[in-house]
């Protein structure tokens, strides 16, 4: 029992995109060689992840100013509602598949693409919009699932019904909407 009780138990993913805004923080760049990942944005600082890594699973991080105006050529494209939480979904997304963003665009736009394993959550924190994304690493590398592959991943099954579930999350489709409007947090959380 005493060696039990001097481990600390590992993180869920949950547990931690539920405690996001926690394990997020704002610095230089040189303050934040401490952190698992980092963001840097236009203005120079930079959003590092400071959480402890939950076994088989990657995080990314993805960081933009609420304020920022929207690229002329990514508006024509994609649109301006809503634009920056798509924008770093889509970019945490891109880099946990090992996809460049502009392939990722070409397969997905600024969408979640069904048929995906991965949490996420996307806040507003103050002047800044953060998504947190993880995927498992339990997917085993065949030639018909390497990296970058965003077909099914292996060793995640369907329902009876047909829809994906990740340990116990619930379906795609049926994301959760919170605002605590006292902490001015703005949350999305995936899959959605």
């Amino acid at each position: 029992m005493g060696a039990r009780a001097a481990l600390s138990p590992v993180p869920s993913v949950a547990a931690l995109l539920a405690a996001a805004h926690r394990h997020l923080r704002l610095a230089s760049p040189v303050d934040s060689v401490g952190a698992t990942t980092r963001s840097y944005l236009d203005d120079g600082r930079c959003v590092g992840w400071y959480a402890p890594p939950v076994p088989r699973w990657r995080v990314a991080i993805d960081a933009e100013r609420v304020g920022a105006p929207v690229p002329t050529a990514l508006a024509r494209r994609f649109g301006t509602s809503d634009f920056w939480a798509r924008w770093t979904r889509a970019e945490c997304l891109a880099k946990l598949t090992d996809v460049p963003i502009a392939s990722w665009w070409q397969r997905h736009g600024l969408e979640v693409p069904p048929r995906t394993d991965w949490l996420w959550r996307t806040l507003t924190l103050a002047d800044l919009v953060v998504t947190v994304a993880f995927v498992t690493t339990d997917r085993p590398e065949t030639p018909q699932t390497s990296p970058g592959d965003m077909g099914s991943w292996g060793g995640l099954g369907a329902d009876s019904d047909g829809r994906d579930r990740l340990r116990g999350w619930p379906a795609r489709g049926r994301g959760a909407r919170i605002r605590a409007a006292a902490t001015s947090l703005s949350v999305r959380s995936g899959p959605s």
